[in-house]
């Protein structure tokens, strides 16, 4: 065994899986954002369509971003046609991922609840479970008893603020470990070519005309067939260093954890009226998160007005919590459109591509996002999945509105 490969010589960030490579004064492709989503994207760009003289560039570390600071919830269940299509399909790319990329990265599929606490949650509930079913998407509404038995520890009292009326359950939903994604989408694609440049800040793009033709980088220009953006909440930023404007908004999205507890918490909760949604990691930690922070902003902190009302809606749905303790908490940068779902495609500048605008439900799409993306990328058109998500539907009118399905805010 050499000193490479001795894991007694190994850095402790795992630089070792992947090159860490100058940049080349061109590439066939450029990915602006390393990410899950810009990770995905130059996997399948490489693998799917043998573009592997790709470069992903990070402004700072690979995966530093909201792929590092998001909760980790995978699900499909949203409500209509084109949400169901482009999720479903991510799902079903998780659950061949572990083998693919060989790499296990804690893939558990504990299944997600989602509460309804009153009448109208009911209908609404009742309503996107037959909405998934007629898409093929596995879901079952659950009484107050079933509930009690997936997730023993909810408090279903009839006596509480909120009684527990009922829940949509997804038993094919669950977790993973976001930072090991990451890890094996940028191991997987290194190997098949593509050069992960970090500390390598986009400040300008390179045009011909009207077209882009490469970047201006901290590091230098960089030329390139085609660039694709994948800057998650700054990609409102890109947009206007390329000439045109995006129809999104940043907001904080912060979330914590406890200290280490014994395996307690079987599944994922979601409650929108008492508003937090609760899962349990592998290590033991109770993971917690709520709404985004009503404000705009690129800070990756959080509010302690937040932090506080999440807690009380986490101790009032599970009273075994309180006493836990709060280990930490953080805070990501999510990227919001005005129907909730992402913007993936053309952008008004030629050669230019987006993908944009998953608000709260990016980690879960990761997969997808980067297959969609890669191939419309490599062909100049959209895949069939991302096709409804494009720009234009916001002059069309076509919406795809999902504020109702995107629940707390997983």
């Amino acid at each position: 065994m050499s000193a490479q490969t001795d894991p007694r010589h190994l850095p402790e960030h795992p630089d070792w899986l992947w090159r860490n490579p100058d940049p080349k004064p061109s590439y066939d492709a450029i990915v602006i954002g390393g990410g899950g989503h810009g990770i995905a994207t130059a996997y399948y760009l490489a693998k799917n369509h043998g573009m592997t003289n790709v470069a992903v560039l990070e402004k700072g570390w690979l995966a530093g971003g909201n792929m590092a600071r998001n909760t980790t919830i995978i699900r499909s269940n949203y409500l209509w046609d084109e949400s169901a299509g482009i999720y479903e399909f991510a799902l079903k790319l998780w659950e061949q991922l572990p083998a693919e990329l060989d790499y296990d990265f804690l893939f558990s599929q504990r299944g997600v609840l989602n509460l309804a606490h009153t009448l109208q949650d009911v209908r609404e509930s009742t309503r996107r479970v037959n909405a998934n079913r007629l898409n093929g998407v596995d879901a079952e509404w659950l009484d107050t008893d079933e509930v009690a038995k997936i997730c023993p520890i909810l408090n279903v009292s009839p006596d509480i603020r909120y009684p527990v009326l009922g829940a949509t359950f997804q038993p094919r939903a669950g977790i993973a470990k976001h930072d090991h994604v990451a890890w094996a989408f940028a191991r997987a694609a290194d190997r098949l070519g593509v050069d992960f440049i970090q500390n390598c800040e986009v400040t300008g793009f390179l045009k011909d005309g009207a077209r882009v033709v490469g970047v201006e980088t901290s590091r230098g220009p960089i030329s390139a067939g085609v660039v694709g953006m994948a800057a998650a909440g700054h990609s409102s930023v890109l947009a206007e260093r390329a000439g045109f404007r995006l129809p999104i908004q940043s907001h904080p999205l912060q979330a914590l954890v406890s200290e280490l507890y014994e395996p307690v918490h079987p599944t994922v909760v979601m409650s929108n009226h008492v508003h937090v949604y609760v899962s349990q990691a592998h290590k033991g930690e109770l993971v917690m998160g709520a709404g985004v922070d009503s404000y705009n902003g690129y800070g990756q902190r959080g509010s302690f007005h937040v932090i506080e009302h999440q807690m009380a809606a986490a101790v009032e749905l599970f009273p075994i919590f309180a006493r836990a303790h709060v280990l930490r908490t953080w805070g990501g940068i999510v990227d919001v459109s005005p129907d909730a779902s992402p913007i993936i495609g053309q952008t008004p500048v030629e050669n230019l591509y987006v993908n944009c605008g998953w608000g709260t439900g990016g980690f879960k799409a990761t997969p997808s996002a980067g297959w969609t993306m890669a191939h419309t990328m490599a062909t100049g058109q959209p895949h069939p999945l991302n096709a409804p998500f494009a720009l234009e539907r916001f002059a069309t009118g076509a919406l795809i509105d999902e504020h109702g399905a995107a629940a707390v805010a997983h």
